[in-house]
């Protein structure tokens, strides 16, 4: 499909000293039936109020690659205070870069105003720089023809314009496309110091669309990654979601290794990995199985990830707290906690998962035990199937723990009975939880939109 679409790239339209190729609605494949209906829903009512109104980026490149995108983007003229009041299920968020997200049940549709160039900045509520180039604030608004040179990537340089269905391709990115090339728009390392977070996304289009990244693109990435120090760790914790729990993790993981960006992600895993290869070898594993679980269509939770990733640095820790005099008990507990704590520094993790995190390894040594008048409650547990995968993955990276993973597994065809009760127990505790007027249910801490 692609291929046809750029044979034909000669029939579009190029406009005069703008690097822009217009591309007709007989020239290529884009259907508004692969287009999400809430997506359509906030295109057409920015058009019939009469402003400019595209569908950006990502979801415009995996069309044309013939690809299902989850997620749709929209940019448009009109600002995000016009395009809050126009539709009543939106909200306003960030202040480094505003925007709105259009709220159709669990689907988000984020809208952007086009952004203009930071010359026509009046003040420091429109624009912001740090010492070392970070944008800190990028609400300059501006033309299409200024967003698109704005943009990260040259395939994500992409409008599909409601107005005539056409596609209009900034930069070359549809040749980008055609060369499977991940290619920056601009100078490299001044992109990458407004935004460090875009050596990131580099690795994770080049791991998910099996591309190739720009020589140039590449290059300043090893001597640059250091800067990612600077951004908030929420927004390092939305980005290591993005980059591992997508289906392609273990290629992720290796680009990320080689550019030196997954010691910036989780410097003391990167050293113990360093040190130990066995190390390598769980995460590798961890990756691979997580890989083939999303291909399979299963769940899979951010706590597993982290658990593998962090379990590296709770050994050696231990270890040197046990070298220290403590017992291996409280050597563990203390190694647990500081383990955790650090990282906190780098990937802001909700507690939510911290939790999980210290119930999956906890397990660990009552699973490896395996003491008989507590095998029903570890069975039970809500948490038992993650720690008991958790095990197997230990095993198959070559860990010795006796044949504890094969035993658990018998273990559990054996007493299929107490996992089914302990299943219906917990989906009963769900039902009352839904039951329970919301009053009296304990309030859910919000977390302030990632910037």
């Amino acid at each position: 499909m692609l291929k046809r679409l750029i044979s034909k790239l000669k029939k579009s339209v190029t406009h005069a000293g703008e690097q822009v190729q217009v591309i007709s609605r007989n020239d290529h494949d884009i259907s508004r039936d692969n287009i999400s209906e809430n997506a359509l829903k906030v295109l057409y009512r920015l058009k019939k109020a009469g402003f400019e109104a595209y569908l950006v980026g990502g979801g415009v490149r995996d069309l044309l690659l013939g690809m299902h995108p989850k997620d749709f983007d929209v940019a448009t003229n009109a600002s995000p205070e016009q395009v809050n009041k126009l539709f009543r299920n939106s909200r306003l968020i960030g202040r480094r870069f505003r925007l709105v997200h259009v709220v159709y049940g669990r689907d988000v549709i984020e809208v952007a105003t086009l952004r203009g160039h930071h010359e026509n900045a009046q003040g420091k509520q429109q624009s912001k720089t740090s010492d070392s180039g970070m944008l800190l604030r990028d609400n300059v608004y501006g033309t299409i023809d200024e967003d698109a040179v704005r943009r990260d990537f040259t395939i994500n340089a992409l409008y599909y314009d409601i107005k005539d269905f056409s596609v209009r391709s900034y930069e070359g990115g549809m040749q980008d496309l055609k060369r499977r090339n991940i290619r920056l728009i601009g100078d490299p390392e001044t992109r990458y110091r407004e935004d460090p977070v875009r050596m990131l996304r580099a690795v994770r289009f080049a791991a998910k669309l099996d591309f190739k990244i720009a020589p140039q693109t590449a290059a300043p990435i090893n001597e640059l990654a250091p800067l990612l120090a600077d951004v908030p760790a929420a927004r390092l914790f939305d980005e290591v979601l993005k980059l591992f729990m997508a289906g392609y993790a273990e290629r992720t993981f290796e680009l990320l290794e080689q550019y030196g960006l997954f010691a910036q992600l989780f410097p003391h895993s990167q050293q113990c990995i360093n040190e130990n290869d066995f190390y390598r070898r769980l995460i590798i594993q961890a990756l691979a199985n997580s890989d083939e679980r999303i291909a399979q269509g299963k769940t899979l939770t951010p706590a597993f990830l982290f658990s593998v990733f962090l379990w590296p640095c709770v050994l050696e820790s231990q270890k040197l707290f046990e070298k220290q005099g403590m017992p291996p008990a409280a050597a563990y507990h203390q190694a647990t906690s500081q383990v955790l704590s650090n990282q906190q520094a780098h990937t802001a993790i909700p507690r939510r998962f911290t939790d999980m995190v210290r119930n999956i390894w906890d397990m660990q040594r009552r699973l490896e035990r395996r003491v008989k008048k507590h095998l029903e409650s570890i069975l039970s547990h809500p948490k038992f199937r993650a720690a008991y995968d958790f095990l197997l993955l230990r095993e198959q990276a070559g860990e010795q723990l006796a044949g504890a993973g094969k035993w658990w597994t018998q273990y559990q065809k054996d007493n299929a009975h107490i996992i089914a009760q302990a299943k219906q127990q917990h989906q009963e505790r769900n039902r009352e939880r839904e039951r329970k007027p919301r009053s009296d249910r304990r309030p859910r801490r919000r977390n302030s939109p990632a910037e």
